[in-house]
């Protein structure tokens, strides 16, 4: 790593491969070199064992941890210097040593609807296939429609909306900020509301991971992190943390600031939609985090401890 008088000139980005993945790397390389044109940023792409195992459910091959293992790997040895995430993707517990140092302000975090012949959620036929890798999804949308034939779709965004092109599904669900960032939105049907669709933890959001200790690149991303997102997130990252989440269970949670308040609304259901567990909290932002645990608490009060419970095996007492 290149040092001139104790200041780097030269600094590597880890990242997927995919066209949205790239598109994020970009996205901060080009922040970068505005607030620091004497600084060289390249990407480093790097394959993760989520972009290799694409024929089975993430719930089963470890969750969604798969998409940052072999870059935080790299993170700590120094092979680059930092990293640029998905939020949704990224673990609520970090390895030692990193640390999520910038979170740039959020894009749309609803999901959306892509069918092939433009017809609403509400009007899709009887029985109609619907692509998603996300139990979350899955859940929420048998929740309204549980005629629907929920089927597994991986892959990156090019990949799904080709098998809907080519008749494989009647209808896709995809996260409309990666849609809007690859310019795409041209294919959505329908953009589902939170009250149909809780979004998952951090969706829409990007998280720039670093080491800890790592100051000049936390104060280079500085310009960049967006104070209300980092509040937002962190409620849900405390949320989830709480339930001990993964990709095993349907858990959504989504925070928005309303002036100095935040309003954050979380689930926990059952895979196939016939238990829903959903609550809403509110607070000052300063207490952004430990409002997001206090809800994970009423959750599991109410019912969503003996819905984790089942899901991962435990023995549950009454």
């Amino acid at each position: 790593m290149s040092l001139t008088h104790g200041r780097r000139v030269s600094l590597v980005i880890g990242t997927r491969g995919s066209q949205l993945a790239l598109w994020q790397a970009e996205w901060v390389q080009a922040r970068l070199r505005e607030i620091a044109p004497s600084v060289s940023v390249r990407l480093e792409r790097i394959r993760t064992s989520g972009d290799k195992i694409l024929d089975v459910p993430l719930a089963k091959i470890g969750g969604k941890g798969l998409f940052v293992k072999e870059i935080e790997e790299a993170l700590s040895r120094g092979d680059i210097d930092l990293a640029v995430h998905s939020m949704k993707d990224v673990p609520s517990v970090l390895p030692e040593g990193l640390a999520i140092v910038c979170i740039p302000a959020r894009e749309d975090a609803r999901d959306a609807l892509l069918t092939g012949d433009r017809v609403a959620f509400r009007d899709l036929p009887v029985g109609a296939t619907v692509g998603t890798s996300s139990l979350r999804r899955q859940a929420q949308l048998l929740v309204h429609r549980p005629d629907l034939n929920i089927v597994m779709l991986r892959g990156n965004v090019n990949t799904r909306l080709r098998k809907l092109q080519e008749g494989e599904f009647d209808a896709i669900v995809l996260a409309a900020a990666g849609l809007t960032r690859l310019g795409w939105t041209r294919h959505v049907t329908e953009y589902l509301p939170p009250a149909l669709s809780l979004p998952a933890v951090g969706q829409g959001a990007l998280g720039i991971e670093s080491r800890a200790d790592d100051t000049f690149v936390r104060e280079l991303l500085n310009p960049i992190n967006d104070y209300r997102t980092s509040l937002a997130v962190s409620a849900e990252r405390a949320f989830l943390d709480r339930l001990e989440g993964g990709c095993q269970v349907p858990i959504a949670g989504h925070a928005v600031i309303e002036d100095q308040t935040v309003q954050f609304d979380g689930l926990v259901a059952r895979v196939d939609g016939t238990q829903v567990i959903r609550d809403r909290i509110e607070g000052p932002v300063e207490q952004a985090a430990p409002l997001g645990t206090a809800l994970a608490e009423r959750i599991l009060e109410a019912g969503g401890k003996q819905i984790l419970d089942q899901i991962y095996g435990r023995v549950y007492n009454e």
